[in-house]
């Protein structure tokens, strides 16, 4: 554990954990979700329910997402997103952020992708280790004294993999905002010899679905459009776009199941575990395929930022 350098004379506060699951299209924490999107201001926004003053630059929250970054490390977007994800726990704990906040910062990876990025990814953020910002005009000071980075689909089936233990082989498919994560899980122990993560997220889908419903309807849809379709809100689309946007959806599903199939995995020899948002947002029609086998799905979307913990608290 490194010692912290807060300033001699003020109060330091007990190791608190702070889970942030940085998702392409949303950030998530233990109690808190929100898009991944930023906007950076020269002045004090005159709007924005929550405002951090970083470095002389403003920064609120967005609808509009930052544009799919497979190394997040590549600028400070994703430190910045993270630090409303740290700001938000730490005012829901109650803590007074005028002393120097000791926090654990627990994060996440793909499985695939994990291997090649994790000490990056951990020396991203250790490099801010000593940080004193604003938040909504309160200061805040923290100490990043450990950052540890976690495989994700493992990561959100931690608190029931004792559940797992009971079948010979399961696969947790982790349907993200860029990627479907698959991971295979044998007689409870992880298994290394299925972990790939593919570009099939939800993004994909939106970006293929507005293009086409733009060719074939001349309308421009946005994610939101497209999310209320799936499921099944009150929709402002005619019928015939609604049903378009429905049958995509099922042709991509399809797609991704006949996907894994050519890499050898058979859904239907599996107990397959399902998490992520991309999973709740398909799910009536990955229960409608007929390409599974036993299924379940977790329906917790914060699921990756709880299991960090989880799997923190075991020692792991």
């Amino acid at each position: 554990m490194i010692q912290s350098p807060c300033l001699s004379g003020t109060a330091v506060t007990e190791s608190l954990l702070v889970p942030v699951d940085t998702g392409n299209k949303q950030i998530k924490t233990p109690r808190h979700i929100f898009t991944a999107g930023l906007t950076c201001h020269d002045s004090y926004p005159p709007f924005g329910k929550d405002v951090i003053q970083y470095k002389g630059k403003y920064y609120t929250l967005s609808d509009q997402r930052v544009p799919y970054m497979r190394d997040k490390t590549a600028d400070e977007r994703y430190f910045i997103l993270s630090l409303f994800g740290i700001a938000c726990e730490l005012r829901d704990a109650g803590l007074d952020t005028e002393e120097c906040v000791n926090i654990v910062l627990l994060l996440g990876l793909p499985p695939a992708h994990f291997g090649t990025q994790e000490e990056r990814y951990r020396s991203y953020f250790h490099e801010y280790s000593q940080i004193d910002f604003r938040f909504n005009d309160q200061p805040v000071s923290l100490f990043i004294s450990e950052v540890r980075v976690y495989p994700q689909a493992y990561a959100a089936i931690a608190p029931m993999i004792s559940q797992l233990q009971g079948y010979s082989k399961a696969l947790v498919v982790d349907i993200g905002g860029y990627t479907a994560d698959i991971l295979k899980i044998s007689s409870g122990m992880l298994d290394l010899s299925v972990c790939d993560s593919l570009e099939y997220g939800t993004i994909n889908f939106y970006n293929l679905a507005m293009k086409r419903i733009n060719s074939t309807f001349d309308l421009l849809l946005d994610e939101n459009d497209i999310d209320t379709v799936l499921r099944g809100g009150n929709s402002l689309l005619e019928e015939p776009v609604a049903m378009q946007i429905t049958k995509m959806a099922r042709e991509f599903v399809e797609d991704f199941f006949n996907r894994l199939r050519e890499q050898g995995i058979d859904l239907k020899t599996y107990y397959t575990v399902f998490v992520g948002g991309g999973s709740i947002l398909f799910r009536p029609l990955i229960e409608s395929s007929d390409k599974l086998g036993r299924c379940t799905f977790v329906e917790e979307i914060k699921s990756n930022a709880i299991g960090y913990q989880r799997l923190y608290q075991l020692g792991l």
